[in-house]
């Protein structure tokens, strides 16, 4: 087994998700889904992201997603499928990705050798990803790889992004966060989702916001001004170790050279997308 730089595969996933989730912010993005007759934003995203698992209810994503109110989840779905298929849906997700990745990195960085690069090196990391009790990971697994490089890029981005994000549902049930209290915890790091974005987008109200920063204050994690208190730092960092050990497979299968050769290429590419205004500028924070 490879033995790897502390926190190595950490660094190498926060370099490549957000480029995967350029997407679901994109305006390329919401136009596929609308021409589909998917219009609403909330419909769109819960399509985009579940598709892979096909036509599911509203249970299966409210688990798989982990911090959404089921309400919400239930506005949109199933219905979301009598308007446009899986299959569609995938398609168009892959279509966005083609000219979101075209618009915020140039086309000679989506031609580039090293997009060609990254692509191997992120395709050869999820050789080691595996699918049990990975639902989101396991449904992405089973699509094609893309052809062009900066599709199989994004692709394999996606794949390790789920593989990680699966395993992190696994740490919070095992610190007893909900999904409520893993967002207000989240978010009070300063490294989440700003709260108005949760919000917006979660479907929770204020009042039950205020509700999990109670149950958090109770337990001795959020402090009266809503910041972690030392037991709610150590808290969510050990959340993070402990992810860190569920997802080490793939980066220690690439190896220490080749995970940072391929952290180096992400941040630059992600880079490139940011300073292309990839998200809103108010989305990370503490407000």
């Amino acid at each position: 087994m490879t033995t790897l730089p502390p926190r190595a595969g950490r660094r190498c996933h926060n370099a490549l998700n957000p480029l995967h989730s350029t997407v679901y912010f994109s305006a390329d993005y919401a136009g596929e889904l609308a021409s589909l007759g998917v219009t609403d934003s909330g419909a769109a995203y819960f399509a985009g992201r579940a598709a892979a698992m096909g036509a599911v209810g509203p249970g299966v994503v409210t688990a798989s997603f982990y911090n959404f109110n089921h309400e919400l989840v239930a506005r949109h779905l199933p219905a979301v499928w009598e308007t446009a298929s899986p299959r569609a849906v995938l398609d168009a997700r892959l279509r966005a990705a083609d000219s979101t990745l075209r618009r915020l990195l140039g086309e000679a960085a989506v031609a580039s050798d090293e997009m060609a690069k990254a692509a191997r090196l992120a395709l050869r990391a999820t050789e080691a990803c595996t699918r049990h009790a990975r639902p989101l990971y396991a449904a992405h697994a089973d699509l094609p790889v893309p052809e062009e490089p900066h599709l199989a890029y994004w692709h394999a981005a996606t794949l390790l992004r789920e593989h990680r994000g699966d395993a992190h549902l696994i740490a919070l049930l095992s610190a007893g966060l909900d999904p409520l209290e893993a967002l207000v915890s989240h978010a009070a790091t300063g490294k989440g989702m700003a709260p108005r974005w949760i919000l917006a987008t979660r479907g929770w109200r204020r009042a039950d916001w205020d509700a999990a920063a109670e149950r958090l204050r109770a337990r001795g994690l959020l402090d009266d001004q809503g910041g972690l208190t030392s037991a709610g730092a150590d808290l969510r960092a050990g959340l993070e170790d402990h992810t860190d050990r569920l997802d080490a497979a793939p980066y220690e299968h690439l190896g220490a050279a080749d995970v940072e050769r391929l952290t180096e290429l992400g941040r630059a590419f992600l880079g490139a997308a940011v300073a292309a205004g990839a998200f809103p500028q108010d989305l990370a924070g503490k407000g």
